[in-house]
C-alpha cells in the first residue's frame, strides 16, 4: 500500500510537536528543582526542539502545496528555508548556554534532587527515540529535509539527555559541582555540530545542488537501457523538499517519427519514474551525434567527476 510522503511529513512534524511540548514542561521542572546547567543545556535544546517543530510544521504545509500560477515549480524550497531558520535557533542558543556554563564554572554550585531529574531524563529519553524511530522511517519514505533536520535535534537530545545523567551522577557520587557546567560545555559542542550540519543541507538545496553521483548515474543507466537510446548528455538534477527535478537530453535516431521520437521518450520517462515515483522529468529529444557544444562541456564536467 502506497503511502503519501506528504501525509508522513505532516505527521512526522505533529509527533515532534507532541513530543517537543512534553519534554520542556519535564525539564522545566527538574531545572528549577536541581538548579543544574547540564539540565538547563539539555532545557535550552528542548526549547529549540519546539521552535524547530513549530518551523518544520509550518514549513512542511508550506512545501506540500501544489504548484500555483507565481510557483510553477511548487513550493519545496519552504523545507530548506525553515531548516536554516532552525540553524540560527540552535546556533543562538548554544551561545547561550555556553556563557551560563562558564558562569557556573567560576562560581560553582551543588544540584538537588539528582534522583528525580535522573527518573525523568529516562522518560525523556524513551519519549525521543520512539519519535527518532518514526522520523527515520518518515525520511526514508518521503526524502524530507526538514524532518531530517528535526530529527537532527532529536537525535542530540537523546545523546545530550544521556550525558546530564552522567553529569548527575558523577557530581553526586564525587562531590564535584564543576562536573556539571563542564558537560554543560560539551552540550554547547553538540549543538554548533547540530546547526553546522543543517545549515549545510539546507543551502544545498536552496543552491540547487546536484542528486548524488550514484542517482545521477543511475538514472543515466536507465535511459541508456531503453534500445532507442543512442545517448543522453545535459543530465541536470536538484531536489525541493520531497520533489525531485530531473532534466535531460536524449540523442534519439535522426530518421525516427516525431511519433515515434515521442512514444520512445515516453518509455523512458516512465523507467526513470519507476525508480524516483513523483519526479518532475523533463526529456529533451535530440538526433544522435548532433554537434552540441554543452554536450562537450557535459563530458568535460564528468571526466572532472570521475577524476574526483
Amino acid at each position: 500500500m502506497s503511502v503519501d510522503p506528504k501525509r508522513l511529513t505532516h505527521l512526522a512534524a505533529v509527533a515532534s510537536l507532541g513530543v517537543a511540548a512534553t519534554l520542556i514542561c519535564a525539564k522545566l521542572v527538574i531545572w528549577v528543582i536541581t538548579g543544574s546547567v547540564a539540565i538547563l543545556g539539555s532545557l535550552v535544546d528542548s526549547g529549540l526542539d519546539a521552535i524547530a517543530s513549530i518551523v518544520t510544521f509550518i514549513s512542511v504545509r508550506q512545501a506540500a502545496q501544489p504548484p500555483d500560477r507565481a510557483h510553477r515549480y511548487g513550493h519545496g524550497k519552504a523545507e530548506a528555508i525553515g531548516a536554516l531558520v532552525q540553524a540560527g535557533f540552535v546556533l543562538g542558543s548554544a551561545l547561550f548556554l555556553a556563557s551560563e556554563a562558564v558562569r557556573r564554572l567560576i562560581s560553582p554550585q551543588p544540584i538537588e534532587q539528582s534522583g528525580l531529574a535522573v527518573a525523568v531524563l529516562l522518560l525523556a529519553i524513551l519519549l525521543t527515540a520512539a519519535l527518532l524511530g518514526f522520523q527515520r522511517y518518515v525520511v526514508r519514505r518521503t526524502g524530507s529535509i526538514a524532518i531530517q533536520a528535526d530529527s537532527l535535534h532529536y537525535r542530540s537530545d537523546l545523546l545530550m539527555n544521556l550525558a546530564v545523567i552522567a553529569a548527575l551522577v558523577l557530581s553526586e557520587a564525587t562531590g564535584r559541582p564543576i562536573i556539571d557546567p563542564l558537560f554543560g560545555l560539551g552540550v554547547v559542542l553538540v549543538l554548533l555540530y547540530s546547526a553546522f550540519g543543517v545549515a549545510r543541507h539546507a543551502l544545498d538545496m536552496l543552491m540547487d545542488r546536484e542528486l548524488p553521483a550514484e542517482q545521477r548515474a543511475y538514472i543515466r543507466r536507465l535511459a541508456l537501457e531503453h534500445p532507442g537510446a543512442h545517448n543522453v548528455h545535459d543530465l541536470r538534477t536538484r531536489r525541493a523538499g520531497a520533489d525531485v527535478f530531473i532534466e535531460l537530453h536524449l540523442e534519439l535516431d535522426g530518421e525516427l517519427s516525431l511519433e515515434q521520437a515521442h512514444d520512445l521518450t515516453d518509455e523512458v520517462e516512465a523507467r526513470i519514474r519507476a525508480a524516483f515515483p513523483g519526479a518532475d522529468i523533463i526529456v529533451h529529444q535530440e538526433p544522435a551525434g548532433l554537434a552540441d557544444e554543452r554536450l562537450d562541456a557535459q563530458i568535460a564536467a564528468a571526466e572532472r567527476d570521475r577524476r574526483g
